[in-house]
């Protein structure tokens, strides 16, 4: 494992705090003129996910940073004009298409994989590969369908082998219609300057470390390598020479790399409030989220109901640069439904009204009501202040 040197830069927990927000996008004043794509530029990844709660998780992204952004906005910013597409990174996630290049790594490993868990009947892969060609950008609906007709997971022959090229990266999945992955093949997709594999892999991890120190501002081994799913090895084989800083950080107990851009200046400006979803990469860590903001982070969509504690899509309340509580919405028809409303303290009461004020205007509603809290002294508060 790696080590940092003696003299390693000192860091108070209140200056790693912000220096992480601001490289998030939470301190100082957004990048209106960048948008979506500039969020996504600066984040390097923005998770996918299932859910739609609110919105779909890579909707909530560009809005905790950037505001009420129009939704519609967001998804042609991230599809139009072959400015991304989305691939495995720290799970499924829109990355930039410049850095195409960079995963290289990933797609050897894949074409060098010796088993998978799908067979792959004899043509199938070429037959998709074919058809994409022939007909152009075709979800796996359109290529014959996802599934066999059996469990969720029986996917049919075209569904394995479409999946298995995008992995390769002779396909690319270039957008989400109606939540289905559209295919369409790397060599239309994929901007020639950018469409090759000669990065060799430990450029690759070098360039992926270096980014990710940068999302991050600052961070562990495991924080940095974990962000795009990389093995502790990898960073520990490229980190010095990333250009990332060696720095000791005040109650952390592992060492640390800070990006040298973010020691240059001491974070300023105005604080975000807004409510994160819980695959922000601000939070989507949890022993990097308590070792933080001291705030304890889970998501429980996949606790079985009796056992959940704060709800099944609770969202943190981010607020000038502390986590102060969380809520689990919901919505019918006009009405934002806050389900259950866990606060910190009563400090936590305004933000939290302010931040679903502004989340029911970005959907739609123009009511919000209060279900419980776990506080229910300070029920009545919130219910004022949402007034």
């Amino acid at each position: 494992m790696t080590t940092l040197p003696p003299a390693a830069l000192e860091l108070s927990a209140d200056e790693a705090r912000r220096i992480a927000l601001r490289a998030q996008g939470f301190l100082g004043a957004p990048d209106r003129r960048g948008g979506v794509r500039g969020v996504l530029r600066g984040l390097g990844a923005v998770q996918l996910d299932t859910i739609s709660v609110l919105a779909r998780s890579h909707e909530l992204i560009p809005y905790a940073r950037l505001g009420a952004v129009g939704r519609r906005t967001v998804e042609d910013a991230y599809w139009t004009e072959g400015h991304s597409f989305e691939y495995w990174s720290h799970a499924a996630c829109i990355l930039p298409v410049e850095e195409w290049p960079h995963f290289a790594f990933r797609r050897r490993a894949y074409r060098s994989r010796p088993q998978w868990h799908h067979d792959l009947p004899d043509g199938a892969y070429e037959a998709v590969i074919a058809q994409l060609r022939a007909e152009g950008p075709l979800t796996a609906t359109e290529l014959g369908g996802a599934k066999n007709g059996g469990e969720w997971w029986d996917w049919s022959a075209s569904k394995v082998a479409v999946e298995r090229a995008l992995m390769y990266g002779e396909v690319v999945c270039t957008e989400r219609r109606g939540w289905k992955r559209v295919y369409d093949l790397a060599e239309r997709a994929v901007p020639e300057a950018l469409l090759h594999d000669e990065i060799d892999d430990t450029e690759c991890l070098r360039r992926l470390v270096a980014q990710a120190g940068r999302a991050l501002g600052v961070g562990t081994r495991s924080d940095i390598a974990d962000y795009h799913r990389l093995k502790g090895e990898q960073f520990d084989a490229v980190v010095a020479d990333t250009g990332l800083v060696p720095v000791r950080v005040a109650g952390w107990a592992k060492p640390a790399w800070a990006d040298p851009v973010a020691l240059e200046t001491a974070p300023r400006g105005r604080h975000r409030t807004t409510l994160l979803s819980p695959f922000d990469s601000l939070v989507w860590e949890r022993a990097r989220t308590e070792r933080i903001f001291g705030f304890t982070h889970r998501l429980e969509a996949y606790v079985p109901k009796p056992k959940r504690v704060h709800g099944y899509f609770a969202m943190p309340l981010l607020s000038g640069g502390r986590l102060l509580g969380r809520v689990d919405p919901a919505r019918e028809g006009t009405t934002l439904v806050a389900r259950q409303v866990s606060l910190e303290s009563a400090k936590a009461v305004e933000p939290m009204a302010r931040a679903l004020r502004e989340a029911a205007s970005w959907v739609g509603c123009d009511t919000v009501r209060v279900e419980r809290t776990d506080r229910p002294e300070l029920t009545v508060d919130l219910v004022k202040a949402l007034g």
